[in-house]
This record gives structure tokens, sequence and C-alpha cells, in this order.
């Protein structure tokens, strides 16, 4: 009898563990967002902070609100989001995932992204294994499935030819959403076969405001000009903003402008005032030394200061044909030190491009 017992016991564990194989398997190649917890001090705030709703979704109303209708009508067609990154361009897809399946949706998308290897025996097989069966359990509201293909621009073209039909045969139960950066890198076959909406940067404005939600969330003690200097450094990308938040936040418990330019090694607005003071002013033995003392000090890239004081350049008054050389040979130096060309060389000729300009508006005001 102890025997038959501890047989027992032996098959229970092999279920067991057959079970947490199951489950493992069930998993492979779909999108695991639940795996760390939401509120859990190491999650990043990129993803503790990603909008779980449609109506969460910091901007873009308009597209939005025209997937959100699609959806609730249960005529959401293949789409294509192209964009910059940072955008809100995968947050929406995900938002509506779990707008059609509810809980379950890890059950009813396949997702795959530039980690994963997307050659044409992925869209074969894996792609084309997925979107052949169909789901009628999971209590979905919808029968029809989701592949998600972010950074769809990586895809190799024969693998984007072969798409091409399985998203033809397999149309009456999947749905096909491709994610990528850039639109012409997607061959034309498949653009003609999906719904296109370009995400664009973001405006100050909605950055801003997701922005202050995050403080009041975590309860951080932020000041104004350094609100303005995380929208500034941002660029429209929401996640690059929440980053430097994230990052300034572990690096200084006030985060003001200055804490956020040092966290992210971009020169400060005064710095760029006082190199473009010199830079329109100074000799060039003299402009040189300063300007290298000052890089040396804070650690500061030419390629930064060239952008940063490029930018300069459009606010301060003079002549257009001026304007116009000295941007086109800020322009030249940048894309010389894009290619690892030497700093010391390029600083003496971003001086003399300026010499040349102090020259030509001496010569206009005469």
């Amino acid at each position: 009898m102890a025997d038959t017992v501890s047989l027992m016991d032996v098959d229970e564990d092999a279920n067991q563990n057959q079970n947490q194989n199951n489950t493992l398997k069930s998993n492979k190649g779909k999108d695991v967002v639940s795996a760390a917890p939401p509120d859990s001090k190491a999650t990043p705030w990129v993803e503790k902070y990603r909008p779980q709703s449609l109506a969460d979704v910091a901007a873009h109303r308009d597209i939005v609100d025209t997937i959100d209708r699609l959806t609730t009508e249960n005529r959401l067609p293949h789409l294509l989001l192209y964009g910059p990154p940072g955008t809100g361009k995968t947050s929406t897809i995900l938002a509506v995932a779990r707008k059609l399946y509810g809980a379950q949706y890890h059950n009813m998308i396949l997702e795959l992204n530039a980690s994963d290897d997307r050659g044409i025996d992925v869209v074969r097989q894996q792609i084309q294994d997925f979107a052949s069966t169909q789901s009628f359990s999971f209590g979905a509201k919808a029968s029809v499935k989701l592949v998600l293909l972010d950074e769809a621009d990586a895809m190799t073209k024969d693998a984007q030819f072969a798409l091409r039909r399985v998203i033809e045969k397999y149309t009456k139960n999947t749905r096909f959403t491709l994610i990528c950066n850039h639109v012409n890198k997607i061959i034309p076959a498949l653009q003609s076969r999906c719904t296109r909406f370009r995400f664009a940067p973001l405006e100050p404005s909605h950055v801003t405001e997701r922005l202050k939600h995050v403080i009041k969330a975590e309860g951080l003690d932020v000041t104004e000009s350094g609100l303005a200097a995380l929208v500034r450094l941002c660029n429209g990308d929401m996640r690059k903003a929440l980053n430097i938040l994230q990052s300034t936040h572990m690096a200084s418990q006030q985060i003001t402008e200055e804490a956020v330019y040092l966290c992210t090694g971009n020169p400060l607005p005064i710095d760029i005032e006082q190199i473009s003071y010199w830079l329109l002013n100074e000799s060039f033995a003299d402009g040189f030394k300063r300007i290298s003392e000052m890089k040396t000090r804070k650690g500061l890239a030419l390629v930064d200061i060239v952008r940063e004081v490029t930018m300069f350049v459009f606010k301060i008054k003079m002549p257009s044909d001026v304007r116009v050389r000295l941007i086109n040979d800020l322009a030249d130096i940048e894309y010389r030190l894009s290619f690892g060309c030497n700093d010391k060389l390029q600083l003496g000729s971003l001086i003399s491009t300026f010499t040349q300009a102090r020259s030509a508006l001496v010569a206009a005001a005469k």
C-alpha cells in the first residue's frame, strides 16, 4: 500500500511539472507585461505608467478616437502605425488589445519585436501557425486574433513578401498590426494592405501634462525650470522624458534644471550662451582656449555644443545670407563629427566658421 501511495505522489509531481511546462510554452512569443507587479519599485516608470486604456494615451486624440471607433464597431482593419520612438504606437495597440480581449488578451495576441528572429522562417511557421488557428474560448468579445509586429522596418524583404500572402489568407480570423519608425522601409505591397496612421512627436503641452501626472503619483520635488528642461530635452519622446525624470530622481532629491542637464550630459543653456558669446566676440586663439577648457571641465561633447549653438544661431538677429552660410557650415561640422573626426580639428573649424561670419557681418554693416 505504501508503494502505491508513493507512486501516486510521483504522478502528482509529474502532472504539476507538466502543467508548469505547458504554462511556460503558452507564453512563448506572447507579450508578458504582468511578469513584475505594477507597483514594484524596480519597475521602470516607462512600463509602470504605460497607458492601460485608449483614454489614457497622452496625445494623438484624432488617431486614437478613430481606432477606438473601429474597435467598438468590430471593424478593425490591418494597421500600420509609424513615427518617431516614444510617441505611443505600441501603447495604443496594446490598449486596443485590452479593450478587445479583456484580461485574457495575452492568449489572443502574438507580439514579435526586434529582439526576435523575424526572417522568412518565422513568417512561414510561427506567425502562420498562430494565424491559422481560431480561438473561441477565453471569453473574448471578438473572435479575431491580433498579430503585433513591432519595429517591422527591421524585417527582411523576403519576410515582408512572405507576410503579404499570410495577411491575405488569414484576414477572416486575424488582424495584423505593423509598427515601425521608418515607413519607407516597409514594402509598398504591405503598406497598401494596411490602414496607415502617423504618430508625430508629442506636443510640449501633452508631455508636460503626463509628466505632472507621474510627478504627483511619485511625490517628486520638481521645479518649474526642471520640468521645462525635461520637456525641452525629450523632443516629443515620452519614453525619453520618463527615463530622464527617473534617472534624475535617482541622482538628486530635487529635480532642477541643472540636475536634469547634469544627468543627461547636455550643455546648460547658460553655457551655450557663454560659448556663443566667445564665438562671436573673442579672437580665434582665446575662443579655442576657453571653449576647450569648458569642454574638459564640464565633460561636454562637441557634437552637443554644435547642435545647441545651431539652435542659438536661429534666435539671434543677422542678415539671412550670413545665417544661411553659417548654418550650412555648422551642418557640415556636425556631419563630420558623426563619422568620428578629430574633436580639436572640428572645434577649430567651428571657431573659423564664426570668424568668417563676423567678417561678413562687419562688411554688411558698412
